[in-house]
């Protein structure tokens, strides 16, 4: 089932003729109405009509989330206040969030991706999606909604948190579908084994679930706890939100719409283009959004660009999920380590839950690093010589995927922190 055929499956030159033709409107409208990027460009001594089709992309400058925070909070909108029918925003660390504004086109396309995205993973108009992404000035749950909407499913709204109505909703309301973070997802299921609640109740058959890297291996367990087949979303809200990419039922990869963003693979240290196929940091440039469009907007995310026709019959070019963060990178003793590495080898091994914290220490100038691991509850056990098998093979397939050693402690069963939203995975005492 393909939501748009004639998108979705276009031909790689008529896909970079719609990208050419977005790509220099876009460019005017920036030029024309955003001093940031009116001085980027003279800069550089291009004018819009230097502009031809999308080849130049690679030529332009990049935006980051710094300068988002330098032209806060309407700096970089293209079109009057008055266009502006929606303002979200994200957290900030240094004290001032990321604005993001739509006009009415905004919402429309913002809602056709997310239509799109929830088709790729089978759900359709006879589908009840039970929102548990957080609702307000974060993009998640309302971007989800307008797209649910769209489709012509019914929507439960119910947004992060209080775990016992969700389970209420989940069971009296007969949802199909969870739409929320990994993370949360497990917890839910682990909440369904622990209160009792009959598998029969449970209705779900499909996940949708981004806002955070997770592994496969992850998935596999939250498909074991919840019976049901876990999809990857992905979305930025500087971008636009949930729907900039989704998984198809092959899963090889995120099909992300590129009639309306356009990616790139670049070194993030040399910042030239890569080839696909090879990982780098992901960058956006958003040739449809009114409001405010980014030129080269760098994600952080660290991914590969594949464009080989998909099985599913998409010509869409496809991203790998997310490996982490440029900036969630941690240097050990001189070794780069993901959270996604570890978490990989975690959630391979069937004695523990989906649980587990990493953090990082500096101790007489030396990085220490110290990794928190639940172990459930059928395999808490009193023999010390059970537990210490378990740390044990722990500790060695860490420093066989890392090349360096961590310090194992196993916890009881329930002791590391549920989240609502995203997973703390990472404490750096370093900072």
């Amino acid at each position: 089932m393909i939501w748009n055929r004639e998108i979705e499956c276009a031909e790689r030159e008529q896909m970079q003729e719609l990208q050419s033709s977005k790509f220099n409107c876009m460019v005017k409208r920036m030029y024309n109405n955003v001093p940031f990027y009116r001085l980027k460009f003279d800069e550089i001594g291009l004018k819009p009509d230097d502009i031809k089709d999308i080849e130049q992309l690679k030529d332009l400058p990049f935006t980051t989330k710094n300068d988002l925070r330098d032209n806060y909070p309407f700096g970089l909108f293209t079109v009057p206040q008055s266009d502006v029918v929606r303002i979200h925003a994200s957290s900030g660390t240094t004290g001032k969030p990321t604005v993001v504004g739509y006009t009415h086109s905004d919402i429309e396309v913002w809602a056709e991706v997310v239509a799109r995205s929830l088709t790729m993973a089978g759900i359709h108009s006879g589908d009840t999606i039970q929102i548990a992404y957080g609702y307000g000035p974060f993009t998640g749950g309302l971007g989800l909604h307008y797209g649910a909407e769209k489709i012509g499913a019914t929507v439960i709204p119910i947004s992060t948190g209080n775990t016992k109505k969700q389970l209420q909703f989940m069971t009296d309301f007969k949802a199909t579908v969870l739409a929320c973070t990994p993370s949360y997802a497990a917890h839910l299921g682990e909440c369904i084994a622990n209160d009792g609640i009959s598998p029969d109740d449970i209705k779900l058959r499909i996940g949708v679930f981004g806002a955070e890297p997770w592994t496969n291996e992850l998935r596999c367990q939250i498909e074991n706890l919840l019976s049901l087949k876990a999809f990857d979303i992905y979305g930025l809200s500087e971008v636009i939100g949930p729907g900039v990419s989704m998984e198809c039922e092959c899963q090889c990869g995120n099909h992300v719409f590129e009639d309306h963003f356009i990616p790139e693979i670049i070194d993030p240290e040399t910042l030239e283009v890569l080839p696909d196929g090879e990982i780098g940091e992901l960058v956006f440039t958003t040739v449809s959004k009114m409001a405010m469009p980014l030129l080269r907007y760098r994600t952080r995310d660290l991914t590969r660009l594949h464009r080989e026709k998909c099985d599913c019959g998409r010509t869409l070019v496809r991203m790998e999920k997310c490996l982490g963060r440029t900036d969630d990178m941690l240097i050990i003793r001189g070794v780069n380590v993901f959270p996604s590495q570890i978490e990989s080898v975690l959630m391979d091994m069937s004695e523990i839950t989906p649980h587990y914290q990493i953090i990082v220490r500096r101790e007489n100038n030396l990085d220490t690093m110290e990794i928190l691991v639940e172990v459930d509850q059928k395999n808490w056990s009193d023999s010390i010589r059970e537990l210490e098998g378990i740390r044990r093979r722990i500790d060695n397939n860490i420093k066989s995927m890392l090349g360096i050693g961590a310090k194992i402690r196993l916890v009881e069963p329930n002791t590391i922190e549920r989240s609502e939203g995203k997973a703390k995975r990472v404490i750096d005492y370093r900072k």
